[in-house]
């Protein structure tokens, strides 16, 4: 038996893991890259509903003379710690997103795919830290916030890809369920994005702008309101469709628990939404409900890509019991 020369402790084998990969430990650092990009969109969000969207009026210093949080008469020391901290978190998001990069790098063999994904993250943080300078710059105008949010929404896209394909390999994308549902799965993504996309903005018009100097958009906020519902009403209707249709379809288990996920989630943060709505939108269920929105966004990623897999290259793939009979 061949015993292992590795004798470092097992968080550090973890933590170095990036240095020499393993197909696992690729996931694994996938995954976390999800994991903290979804942190950081919430913690803006508790920045947003805190006030303190300008404690740090200056970018990428904090304050004009120091890049650090310094005393001000006109800033209070803790929304100037908190959005300092928001930037703080933008390190760990790109120390994550560079392990990725180095894993899928020196994964043996080396994986075209993975490597192009992983070399989204880095290029994505840069992007979007230069993005939070201009919304700083622009005194939180809500076009620029919404547009924040909407960035890290596409970095946890890419982040989900990867991790989805470091567990498959890189034959032609091979769909196991019936054409219509892959179809109903692609339309209820869409119309999870549409639903975020307006969600932003019922939050820029809405009464948690960041900061007391921050503009608002233009917009009755419960016109908004109720298009944004009706909306979480269209996604709720098509999940409850795809996860029917999965199971009436026999498809693979794991799509069935992402679709029964998804819908749970659903409802949870439904029950959210109604609630601040009724208690006049208090800033602790408006960061719950930014939450919420993370995770509805991340679960539609699980279904789509629980629709279909990804053999490994060259190998014969052969049609799911679902895709057999839809020929037949």
């Amino acid at each position: 038996m061949k015993l292992s020369t590795d004798h470092r402790p097992p968080l550090a084998r973890r933590l170095f893991s990036f240095w020499t990969p393993t197909p696992r430990t690729m996931r694994g650092w996938a995954l976390a890259s999800v994991v903290v990009n979804a942190g950081i969109t919430v913690s803006g969000a508790v920045v947003r509903v805190t006030e303190s969207g300008l404690g740090c009026p200056t970018w990428p210093n904090c304050t004009p003379d120091s890049l650090l949080p310094v005393a001000h008469p006109e800033i209070s020391p803790i929304n100037m710690a908190i959005e300092f901290g928001n930037r703080m978190v933008t390190f760990l998001v790109l120390i994550v997103g560079i392990a990725c990069v180095l894993s899928a790098m020196r994964l043996a063999p080396r994986r075209t795919s993975l490597v192009r994904l992983a070399w989204l993250q880095p290029l994505g943080i840069a992007a979007q830290a230069l993005w939070g300078g201009l919304v700083v710059s622009t005194m939180l105008n809500p076009f620029t916030v919404s547009m924040h949010f909407l960035i890290s929404i596409g970095l946890i896209a890419a982040c989900w890809a990867l991790y989805a394909r470091s567990g498959e390999g890189d034959a032609p994308v091979r769909r196991v369920a019936h054409p219509a549902t892959w179809r109903l799965g692609q339309a209820l993504l869409a119309a999870v994005f549409a639903l975020l996309v307006v969600g932003v903005v019922v939050t820029g018009t809405g009464p948690h702008s960041g900061d007391v100097l921050a503009s608002r958009y233009d917009f009755d906020i419960e016109t908004v309101a109720r298009l944004h519902a009706d909306l979480a009403y269209v996604v709720v209707g098509l999940t409850f469709a795809l996860l029917f249709a999965l199971h009436v379809t026999d498809a693979p288990r794991p799509a069935r628990r992402a679709a029964l996920a998804l819908l749970v989630i659903e409802l949870a943060q439904g029950v959210i939404g109604y609630t601040q709505y009724f208690l006049g939108v208090p800033a602790f269920l408006v960061g719950l409900h930014v939450l919420g929105s993370t995770l509805v966004w991340i679960g539609a990623l699980r279904v789509v890509t629980a629709l279909r897999v990804r053999d490994p290259q060259g190998e014969p793939a052969s049609p799911s019991p679902t895709e057999a009979t839809a020929e037949a």
